[in-house]
Parts: C-alpha cells; structure tokens; sequence
C-alpha cells in the first residue's frame, strides 16, 4: 500500500515539476518579449528624436553657413560701402560690421526647438515618428542575433553552471 502511494506521489511530484518548469518557460518568454517591445519602442523614440534634431539642426547649420559666408565676403569687399545701407546706428553697425547680428538668427531656431519641445507638438510629432518606424522599417530595430529565446538562455546558463561547478 506504501508503495502505491509513493508511486502515486512520485508522478504527483513529477507532473508538478513539470508544470513548474513549463510555467516558468512562458513566464521567462513573455518577459524576454515585453523586454524587447519596450527596447523596440525606445529605439524607435530615439530615432525619431534624431530626425527631429536633424531638421531643426540642418537649419540651423544652414543659416550660419549663410550669414557667415556673406559677413566675410562683406568684410572682404571693397566694393561695398556699408555706411550706405545703415539707417540704425547699434553696435555692430555701428563697427560697420552687421554680419556679426545674423548668427542671432539660426540660434533662434535652438529657441524654438527647446520651445516646441517643452510646450508644443514635438514629442506628438516624435511619437508619430516612431510609430511609423515600427510599422514599416522594423528591420533596423533588429537585434544583432535575433530575439532571444528561452533555449538561448536555458544553454548559457548550463554552460556557466557546468563552469562554476567544475571549479
């Protein structure tokens, strides 16, 4: 009678095992697939950032590259005579140097950015952005060797066990 028992718990306890280890697998699945849609999205957010950057950072550079290139060739000029276009007479026009005023331009586009970052649409924008980059450029939020899977990590951590135990 003993014996029925025993056999009777030791299928018990194996079934129970079983479903242990089987539970912890899906529970360890879902977290690994949580993990990655969460890294997925950030990456995608952080992409979408950095064309945003990109746009307001371009108009910038843009502009400095204009009004710096035009200040030089008036400085170096000898046909123009700045005195004549001069109706105020403030600091740099009145070193006879205006081109000095047009970086105030492109730095207020930085204003407008941290502006519209604080207060406006940018992080709609930004999400929109990443939404999209989710939907049809999913292959640059890849990882480098796939998703990883439970078989992936049950191996290592074998491999590191089988380690720590033969030292």
């Amino acid at each position: 009678m003993g014996f029925i028992f025993s056999k009777y718990m030791n299928e018990n306890m194996k079934n129970q095992q079983e479903f242990m280890l089987m539970n912890t697998r899906l529970q360890l699945e879902r977290q690994l697939i949580m993990q990655n849609e969460i890294r997925e999205r950030q990456m995608a957010m952080q992409v979408a950032w950095s064309r945003e950057f990109f746009k307001y950072f371009g108009t910038f550079f843009g502009i400095a590259a204009i009004s710096l290139t035009a200040g030089f060739l008036l400085a170096l000029s000898p046909f123009y005579k700045l005195e004549d276009f001069l109706v105020t007479k403030i600091g740099a026009i009145k070193r006879k140097k205006p081109a000095f005023l047009l970086p105030i331009v492109p730095l207020s586009f930085i204003l407008t950015y941290q502006y519209d970052l604080g207060y406006g649409t940018l992080l709609q924008r930004m999400k929109g952005e990443a939404e999209n980059i989710l939907e049809t450029e999913n292959s640059k939020l890849e990882l480098p060797r796939g998703l990883i899977t439970f078989e992936s990590l049950e191996k290592a951590r074998r491999e590191q066990s089988k380690f720590f135990i033969d030292k």
